[in-house]
């Protein structure tokens, strides 16, 4: 799981793709997301020619949403995993197609369940018999029948931080397990639904197999019970494969894939799966800029992206690699622990890293491609960064850096 051959240093300087990370920064300016497009066709053809079974990948759409990366998914026969409306219109205006999208998430609104039934999207994963009695309110006032597949909760522990753990029992998501033959029955009589599926997601940044196949043991046994009660159609198996922030070793797309094989081939279902971060993580950089060196009780560096550009650092205390953009002189390395601009004490890129830098370096954080950008913000009336996707020798910007007066737009004096 490391694409990041896209991403290397010639002659010391660091070149996404064939372009040259410094030439990046100097013609787009700093903060930058840059993005290999190589790296992202490369991680849907992994998930996709692993398969030999009916299938679908829907990649996630929250784990990266720029238009571009969407068009590009589109183009190369991708689903889509959303958990909003405003993700389904995403979807639209970069030209995937709403058969393909799968519905996630617990708190979908009344207007947003009829928009995606307007636009035909395949299934809702419904997490609550409160939410399948409203999708089914909402499909008998349009005269239809709401796709559904039921998200249950099978109790799988994935070994992986707390706050992105969906499959234990105190999760906020999924039906529990012991009530799963209850709602599915529930869910069959109501005059708006129709039930297509099962869904399943135990968490994200899952960097061993085991609580896979803990999952799919659960879940195979289900759907073969469904598919003869309810006819279903599908198995989503949601996502969560992880990826190398630290050069830990993380399982091949292909031994996951195998895996599920071995569970799901033989039941002639159709197979849904939602990767996000391990198609866009390792596809992706953030390119910074040190503005100061201060040395105290230890040594900072202090840069012009933050935890608002960049927040997994402080929300998740997630470790990323962080390197010099021009590593031809590393005669005076030190540790340095990375900070930005924001006005908190967890305003950490990384801590106590090996570095030789000086006022007006470049630094890479590497493996920003997912939860990144899509979960950057204005805290501290920042603009948000620029992305670039860059083609070999070429580079797109495909979203140009916020100004100040973008800050304050759809606000109003009194």
């Amino acid at each position: 799981m490391d694409y990041s051959e896209h991403f290397v240093y010639r002659d010391d300087q660091l070149y996404a793709e064939d372009c040259r990370v410094a030439d990046l920064a100097a013609k787009y300016g700093t903060p930058l997301y840059v993005y290999s497009r190589e790296s992202l066709r490369q991680a849907f053809a992994d998930y996709d020619s692993s398969l030999s079974l009916p299938h679908t990948i829907c990649y996630s759409v929250k784990a990266n949403s720029n238009l571009a990366v969407l068009q590009l998914m589109a183009s190369l026969g991708s689903g889509f995993d959303i958990v909003s409306g405003g993700e389904l219109a995403r979807v639209i205006a970069a030209g995937g197609d709403p058969s393909k999208v799968v519905y996630s998430g617990v708190g979908k609104r009344e207007d947003e369940i009829r928009y995606a039934l307007e636009k035909g999207i395949y299934c809702f994963n419904a997490e609550s018999e409160m939410e399948l009695q409203t999708i089914s309110d909402v499909a008998v006032s349009m005269n239809v029948k709401a796709p559904v597949a039921l998200r249950v909760n099978p109790a799988v522990d994935p070994h992986t931080h707390h706050h992105i753990a969906t499959g234990l029992k105190t999760s906020k998501f999924g039906v529990a397990w012991e009530d799963v033959p209850a709602v599915y029955e529930y869910a069959s009589k109501l005059p708006g639904i129709c039930i297509r599926g099962v869904d399943c997601h135990i968490g994200s940044q899952i960097t061993t197999l085991s609580p896979f196949r803990e999952m799919a043991e659960k879940i195979r046994d289900l759907a073969v019970t469904l598919k003869d009660r309810y006819g279903i159609e599908s198995v989503d198996v949601g996502g969560g494969l992880g990826i190398n922030y630290d050069n830990d070793g993380t399982p091949a797309v292909s031994d996951y894939m195998k895996l599920l094989e071995e569970y799901f081939g033989d039941l002639g279902l159709r197979l849904v799966l939602e990767p996000g971060r391990s198609m866009v993580g390792n596809a992706g950089i953030l390119v910074t800029k040190v503005q100061y060196i201060k040395k105290a009780a230890k040594n900072f560096a202090i840069v012009d992206a933050g935890m608002n550009d960049m927040i997994r650092p402080a929300l998740y205390t997630a470790w990323m690699n962080i390197s010099e953009v021009d590593r031809s002189d590393r005669s005076a390395a030190d540790k340095y622990t990375v900070v930005g601009p924001i006005c908190e004490s967890s305003d950490k890129l990384g801590e106590d890293r090996l570095l030789s830098v000086k006022k007006g370096d470049l630094l890479v954080q590497f493996s920003a491609g997912a939860y990144g950008f899509s979960m950057s913000s204005n805290y501290n009336s920042r603009p948000r960064a620029a992305e670039v996707m860059v083609k070999g020798g070429e580079d797109f910007e495909i979203r140009t850096r916020e100004t100040v007066e973008d800050l304050w737009r759809g606000e109003h004096l009194l």
